[in-house]
Protein backbone atom coordinates (compact mmCIF):
# COMPACT_ATOMS: atom_id res chain seq x y z
CA UNK A 1 0.00 0.00 0.00
CA UNK A 2 1.14 3.79 -0.47
CA UNK A 3 0.19 6.86 1.56
CA UNK A 4 1.74 10.48 0.58
CA UNK A 5 1.89 13.63 1.81
CA UNK A 6 2.50 17.23 0.49
CA UNK A 7 5.42 19.72 0.72
CA UNK A 8 3.79 23.35 1.87
CA UNK A 9 4.30 26.75 1.05
CA UNK A 10 4.03 29.14 4.18
CA UNK A 11 2.05 32.17 2.48
CA UNK A 12 3.23 34.44 5.64
CA UNK A 13 3.98 33.36 9.42
CA UNK A 14 8.33 32.91 8.96
CA UNK A 15 10.32 31.65 11.70
CA UNK A 16 7.30 31.99 14.26
CA UNK A 17 6.67 28.84 15.01
CA UNK A 18 9.03 28.65 17.68
CA UNK A 19 7.99 31.53 19.49
CA UNK A 20 4.37 30.75 20.03
CA UNK A 21 3.60 32.20 16.88
CA UNK A 22 0.96 32.48 14.15
CA UNK A 23 1.48 30.83 10.59
CA UNK A 24 -0.31 30.54 7.54
CA UNK A 25 1.14 27.96 5.44
CA UNK A 26 -0.77 25.64 2.54
CA UNK A 27 0.32 22.17 1.11
CA UNK A 28 1.14 21.95 -2.64
CA UNK A 29 -0.04 19.31 -5.08
CA UNK A 30 3.77 17.81 -5.20
CA UNK A 31 3.94 15.36 -2.42
CA UNK A 32 6.20 12.22 -1.17
CA UNK A 33 4.88 8.77 -1.73
CA UNK A 34 6.16 5.79 0.34
CA UNK A 35 5.08 1.99 -0.33
CA UNK A 36 5.04 0.72 2.98
CA UNK A 37 4.76 -2.82 4.62
CA UNK A 38 5.48 -4.61 8.36
CA UNK A 39 8.66 -6.53 9.38
CA UNK A 40 7.81 -9.03 11.60
CA UNK A 41 11.90 -8.87 12.52
CA UNK A 42 11.97 -5.59 14.09
CA UNK A 43 13.63 -4.32 11.73
CA UNK A 44 13.54 -0.58 9.35
CA UNK A 45 14.48 -1.05 5.89
CA UNK A 46 14.05 1.84 4.05
CA UNK A 47 15.63 3.40 0.48
CA UNK A 48 14.74 6.07 -1.85
CA UNK A 49 14.46 7.08 -5.48
CA UNK A 50 16.64 10.42 -4.43
CA UNK A 51 19.19 8.58 -2.92
CA UNK A 52 22.01 5.68 -3.29
CA UNK A 53 21.84 2.65 -1.22
CA UNK A 54 19.64 0.96 1.39
CA UNK A 55 19.14 1.87 4.93
CA UNK A 56 19.09 -1.41 7.23
CA UNK A 57 19.39 -1.20 10.87
CA UNK A 58 17.16 -2.60 14.07
CA UNK A 59 14.29 -0.38 15.47
CA UNK A 60 16.30 -0.55 19.08
CA UNK A 61 19.22 1.58 17.35
CA UNK A 62 17.22 4.36 16.15
CA UNK A 63 17.85 7.88 18.49
CA UNK A 64 19.12 10.81 18.16
CA UNK A 65 21.38 10.77 15.31
CA UNK A 66 21.02 7.44 13.85
CA UNK A 67 20.68 6.87 11.03
CA UNK A 68 22.28 9.64 9.74
CA UNK A 69 20.95 11.78 6.65
CA UNK A 70 17.63 11.39 5.11
CA UNK A 71 16.65 8.43 6.42
CA UNK A 72 16.39 10.07 10.43
CA UNK A 73 13.48 11.83 8.77
CA UNK A 74 11.73 8.42 8.22
CA UNK A 75 13.48 6.14 11.02
CA UNK A 76 12.86 9.40 13.50
CA UNK A 77 9.02 9.19 13.62
CA UNK A 78 8.81 5.45 14.45
CA UNK A 79 11.67 5.89 17.33
CA UNK A 80 9.20 9.02 18.47
CA UNK A 81 5.92 6.89 18.16
CA UNK A 82 7.37 4.20 20.14
CA UNK A 83 8.82 6.64 22.53
CA UNK A 84 5.28 8.00 23.06
CA UNK A 85 4.09 4.40 23.87
CA UNK A 86 2.49 2.70 21.08
CA UNK A 87 3.02 0.00 20.00
CA UNK A 88 5.04 -0.02 16.73
CA UNK A 89 7.07 -2.63 15.10
CA UNK A 90 9.20 -3.01 12.22
CA UNK A 91 9.04 -1.48 8.66
CA UNK A 92 9.71 -1.78 4.90
CA UNK A 93 9.84 1.52 3.01
CA UNK A 94 9.95 2.64 -0.44
CA UNK A 95 10.06 6.97 -0.60
CA UNK A 96 9.04 8.69 -4.16
CA UNK A 97 9.02 12.36 -4.19
CA UNK A 98 8.01 15.24 -5.91
CA UNK A 99 8.71 17.75 -3.54
CA UNK A 100 12.10 19.41 -4.40
CA UNK A 101 15.15 18.34 -1.68
CA UNK A 102 16.22 21.78 0.21
CA UNK A 103 14.26 24.10 -1.90
CA UNK A 104 12.36 25.68 0.70
CA UNK A 105 9.01 23.74 0.41
CA UNK A 106 9.54 21.58 3.27
CA UNK A 107 10.14 18.02 2.11
CA UNK A 108 11.40 16.38 5.17
CA UNK A 109 7.99 17.16 6.70
CA UNK A 110 6.34 15.72 3.98
CA UNK A 111 8.31 12.34 4.40
CA UNK A 112 7.79 12.38 7.99
CA UNK A 113 4.44 12.71 7.80
CA UNK A 114 3.88 10.28 4.93
CA UNK A 115 5.41 7.58 7.18
CA UNK A 116 3.38 8.81 10.32
CA UNK A 117 0.13 8.15 8.35
CA UNK A 118 1.44 5.05 6.49
CA UNK A 119 2.08 3.59 10.38
CA UNK A 120 -1.05 5.09 12.36
CA UNK A 121 -2.88 3.13 9.76
CA UNK A 122 -0.28 -0.41 9.00
CA UNK A 123 -0.31 -0.48 12.96
CA UNK A 124 -3.43 0.42 13.93
CA UNK A 125 -3.04 3.14 16.37
CA UNK A 126 -5.80 5.06 15.59
CA UNK A 127 -4.11 8.67 16.54
CA UNK A 128 -5.72 12.23 15.50
CA UNK A 129 -3.07 14.44 13.76
CA UNK A 130 -2.30 16.34 15.97
CA UNK A 131 -0.45 13.78 17.99
CA UNK A 132 0.90 12.42 14.57
CA UNK A 133 2.59 15.74 14.28
CA UNK A 134 4.10 15.90 17.29
CA UNK A 135 5.28 12.76 16.92
CA UNK A 136 7.06 14.04 13.36
CA UNK A 137 8.81 16.97 15.62
CA UNK A 138 10.58 14.83 18.26
CA UNK A 139 11.95 12.81 15.01
CA UNK A 140 13.62 16.03 13.08
CA UNK A 141 14.61 17.28 16.82
CA UNK A 142 15.91 14.81 18.30
CA UNK A 143 16.73 11.92 15.70
CA UNK A 144 18.03 14.85 12.98
CA UNK A 145 18.96 17.24 15.43
CA UNK A 146 17.59 20.37 12.88
CA UNK A 147 15.70 22.87 15.83
CA UNK A 148 12.64 23.24 13.79
CA UNK A 149 8.70 24.13 15.06
CA UNK A 150 5.49 22.35 14.11
CA UNK A 151 4.32 24.54 11.74
CA UNK A 152 5.47 22.20 8.34
CA UNK A 153 4.01 18.95 9.86
CA UNK A 154 0.83 20.58 10.66
CA UNK A 155 0.40 22.01 7.31
CA UNK A 156 1.24 18.72 5.98
CA UNK A 157 -1.48 16.50 7.89
CA UNK A 158 -3.99 19.31 8.15
CA UNK A 159 -4.04 21.10 5.04
CA UNK A 160 -6.96 20.53 2.60
CA UNK A 161 -7.86 21.96 -0.44
CA UNK A 162 -8.37 25.30 -1.68
CA UNK A 163 -7.89 26.91 1.40
CA UNK A 164 -4.60 28.05 3.71
CA UNK A 165 -3.94 26.59 7.14
CA UNK A 166 -4.24 28.95 10.21
CA UNK A 167 -1.93 27.28 12.90
CA UNK A 168 -1.72 28.88 16.40
CA UNK A 169 1.53 27.39 17.69
CA UNK A 170 0.67 28.30 21.35
CA UNK A 171 -2.29 25.99 21.66
CA UNK A 172 -1.97 24.13 18.61
CA UNK A 173 -5.14 25.21 17.28
CA UNK A 174 -6.12 25.65 13.83
CA UNK A 175 -8.94 26.73 11.24
CA UNK A 176 -9.24 26.59 7.45
CA UNK A 177 -8.76 29.97 5.37
CA UNK A 178 -10.24 30.29 2.34
CA UNK A 179 -7.42 30.84 -0.40
CA UNK A 180 -7.65 29.89 -3.98
CA UNK A 181 -5.84 32.41 -5.60
CA UNK A 182 -7.50 30.91 -9.44
CA UNK A 183 -10.88 31.96 -7.98
CA UNK A 184 -9.42 35.36 -7.86
CA UNK A 185 -7.39 35.24 -10.97
CA UNK A 186 -4.15 35.17 -9.53
CA UNK A 187 -1.52 32.62 -8.97
CA UNK A 188 1.17 31.90 -6.41
CA UNK A 189 4.46 31.16 -8.52
CA UNK A 190 7.05 29.18 -6.27
CA UNK A 191 10.90 30.19 -7.59
CA UNK A 192 12.89 27.54 -6.09
CA UNK A 193 16.40 29.58 -6.47
CA UNK A 194 18.05 25.76 -5.97
CA UNK A 195 20.26 27.06 -3.78
CA UNK A 196 20.17 24.27 -1.70
CA UNK A 197 20.37 24.82 2.10
CA UNK A 198 20.44 22.33 5.30
CA UNK A 199 18.50 23.58 8.63
CA UNK A 200 20.77 21.17 10.33
CA UNK A 201 23.67 23.26 10.25
CA UNK A 202 23.60 25.61 13.41
CA UNK A 203 21.86 28.89 11.66
CA UNK A 204 18.60 27.83 11.84
CA UNK A 205 19.09 26.82 15.37
CA UNK A 206 21.13 29.73 16.24
CA UNK A 207 17.78 31.67 15.77
CA UNK A 208 15.65 29.82 17.67
CA UNK A 209 18.18 30.56 20.55
CA UNK A 210 18.15 34.33 19.88
CA UNK A 211 14.70 34.10 19.96
CA UNK A 212 14.56 32.07 22.99
CA UNK A 213 16.94 34.20 24.85
CA UNK A 214 15.09 37.54 23.87
CA UNK A 215 11.78 35.70 25.92
CA UNK A 216 13.64 35.23 28.70
CA UNK A 217 15.34 38.27 29.02
CA UNK A 218 12.30 39.98 28.66
CA UNK A 219 10.71 37.67 31.43
CA UNK A 220 7.90 36.34 28.87
CA UNK A 221 7.01 32.46 28.34
CA UNK A 222 7.71 33.49 24.54
CA UNK A 223 7.80 36.29 22.38
CA UNK A 224 3.92 35.93 21.19
CA UNK A 225 3.27 37.75 24.36
CA UNK A 226 6.04 40.78 23.71
CA UNK A 227 4.92 44.26 21.85
CA UNK A 228 7.58 46.13 19.87
CA UNK A 229 7.54 48.64 23.33
CA UNK A 230 8.70 46.10 25.00
CA UNK A 231 12.13 45.42 23.30
CA UNK A 232 14.50 48.60 23.95
CA UNK A 233 15.38 46.69 27.17
CA UNK A 234 17.13 43.53 24.70
CA UNK A 235 20.32 43.44 24.26
CA UNK A 236 20.87 45.54 20.37
CA UNK A 237 21.91 41.90 18.97
CA UNK A 238 18.81 40.59 20.18
CA UNK A 239 16.09 43.23 19.11
CA UNK A 240 16.04 42.86 15.07
CA UNK A 241 15.49 39.18 15.57
CA UNK A 242 12.99 39.80 18.68
CA UNK A 243 11.52 42.63 16.30
CA UNK A 244 10.62 40.35 13.35
CA UNK A 245 8.85 38.19 15.54
CA UNK A 246 6.85 40.37 17.17
CA UNK A 247 5.93 42.25 13.67
CA UNK A 248 5.51 39.13 11.59
CA UNK A 249 2.74 37.50 13.89
CA UNK A 250 1.26 40.71 13.58
CA UNK A 251 1.48 40.77 9.40
CA UNK A 252 0.03 37.22 10.03
CA UNK A 253 -3.35 38.42 11.54
CA UNK A 254 -3.71 41.08 8.69
CA UNK A 255 -3.90 38.48 6.06
CA UNK A 256 -6.08 36.38 7.94
CA UNK A 257 -8.25 39.06 7.73
CA UNK A 258 -8.22 40.52 4.27
CA UNK A 259 -8.76 37.06 3.17
CA UNK A 260 -11.66 36.39 5.24
CA UNK A 261 -12.91 39.70 3.47
CA UNK A 262 -12.55 38.69 0.14
CA UNK A 263 -9.52 40.60 -0.24
CA UNK A 264 -6.39 38.56 -1.76
CA UNK A 265 -4.87 40.98 -3.80
CA UNK A 266 -4.43 43.71 -1.04
CA UNK A 267 -2.27 41.22 0.30
CA UNK A 268 0.67 42.24 -1.52
CA UNK A 269 2.53 44.86 0.41
CA UNK A 270 2.47 42.36 3.84
CA UNK A 271 4.38 39.46 1.87
CA UNK A 272 6.95 42.52 0.74
CA UNK A 273 7.21 43.82 4.46
CA UNK A 274 7.65 40.10 5.67
CA UNK A 275 10.26 39.22 2.85
CA UNK A 276 12.01 43.12 3.96
CA UNK A 277 12.15 41.83 7.63
CA UNK A 278 13.55 38.77 7.26
CA UNK A 279 16.55 40.41 5.14
CA UNK A 280 17.19 43.11 7.88
CA UNK A 281 16.13 42.48 10.79
CA UNK A 282 16.55 37.97 11.00
CA UNK A 283 19.07 37.89 8.31
CA UNK A 284 17.90 34.32 7.04
CA UNK A 285 17.51 35.41 3.14
CA UNK A 286 20.28 35.24 0.20
CA UNK A 287 21.07 36.55 -2.76
CA UNK A 288 19.26 34.56 -5.13
CA UNK A 289 16.26 34.85 -3.15
CA UNK A 290 16.29 38.70 -2.96
CA UNK A 291 16.41 38.69 -6.77
CA UNK A 292 13.96 36.32 -7.10
CA UNK A 293 11.81 38.83 -5.26
CA UNK A 294 13.23 41.96 -6.69
CA UNK A 295 13.00 40.57 -10.46
CA UNK A 296 9.44 39.34 -9.44
CA UNK A 297 7.55 42.54 -7.97
CA UNK A 298 9.37 44.59 -11.35
CA UNK A 299 7.64 42.34 -13.07
CA UNK A 300 3.91 42.59 -12.24
CA UNK A 301 4.14 40.79 -9.01
CA UNK A 302 1.70 42.23 -6.53
CA UNK A 303 4.03 40.75 -3.44
CA UNK A 304 6.78 38.45 -3.00
CA UNK A 305 8.95 37.21 -0.25
CA UNK A 306 10.96 34.31 0.47
CA UNK A 307 9.32 31.21 2.51
CA UNK A 308 11.02 28.94 4.34
CA UNK A 309 13.67 28.48 6.79
CA UNK A 310 15.79 30.50 4.39
CA UNK A 311 19.66 30.42 3.79
CA UNK A 312 18.11 29.32 -0.01
CA UNK A 313 15.35 27.49 -1.24
CA UNK A 314 12.28 29.39 -2.29
CA UNK A 315 10.39 32.53 -3.18
CA UNK A 316 6.90 33.10 -3.65
CA UNK A 317 5.24 35.20 -5.82
CA UNK A 318 1.34 36.10 -5.94
CA UNK A 319 0.68 37.26 -9.44
CA UNK A 320 -1.92 38.05 -11.91
CA UNK A 321 -2.59 35.27 -13.88
CA UNK A 322 -2.37 37.03 -16.75
CA UNK A 323 1.44 38.18 -15.74
CA UNK A 324 2.57 34.51 -14.89
CA UNK A 325 5.30 34.03 -17.90
CA UNK A 326 6.15 37.80 -18.11
CA UNK A 327 7.09 36.75 -14.06
CA UNK A 328 8.61 33.25 -14.85
CA UNK A 329 10.32 34.56 -17.88
CA UNK A 330 11.75 37.87 -16.84
CA UNK A 331 13.21 35.56 -12.72
CA UNK A 332 14.63 33.13 -15.28
CA UNK A 333 16.25 35.79 -17.82
CA UNK A 334 17.86 37.64 -14.48
CA UNK A 335 19.36 34.46 -13.06
CA UNK A 336 20.85 33.55 -16.48
CA UNK A 337 22.52 37.31 -16.98
CA UNK A 338 23.83 36.93 -13.30
CA UNK A 339 25.64 33.55 -14.28
CA UNK A 340 23.39 31.49 -11.64
CA UNK A 341 21.62 28.31 -12.63
CA UNK A 342 18.73 29.18 -13.88
CA UNK A 343 15.25 28.50 -10.61
CA UNK A 344 12.27 26.11 -11.10
CA UNK A 345 9.32 28.44 -11.41
CA UNK A 346 5.71 26.45 -10.69
CA UNK A 347 1.94 27.86 -10.24
CA UNK A 348 1.12 26.18 -6.84
CA UNK A 349 -2.34 24.82 -6.01
CA UNK A 350 -3.56 25.03 -2.48
CA UNK A 351 -4.04 21.26 -1.78
CA UNK A 352 -5.12 18.39 0.63
CA UNK A 353 -3.02 16.91 3.10
CA UNK A 354 -1.33 13.33 3.77
CA UNK A 355 -3.87 10.42 3.49
CA UNK A 356 -3.53 6.95 2.19
CA UNK A 357 -4.00 6.50 -1.55
CA UNK A 358 -4.25 2.87 -2.30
Amino acid sequence: MTWSAPGRVNLIGEHVDYAEGLCLPFALAERTVVEASVRADGRFVARSDAERGTTDLPLADVGPGSPAGWAGYAAGVLWALRAAGHPVGGMDLTVTATVPLGAGLSSSAALECAVAVAADDLFGLGLDRASLARACVRAENEVVGAATGGMDQSASLLCTAGHALLLDTRDGSTRQVPFAPADDGLAVLVIDTRVRHHLADGRYGARRASVEKAADVLGLPSLRDAALDDLGSLDAELVPRARHIVTEIARVGEVVALLDDGRLRDIGPLLDASHASLVHDYEVSCAELDLAVDVARAAGALGARMTGGGFGGSAIALVPIDRVDAVTDAVRAAFARGGLTVPDVRVAEPSAGAHRDA
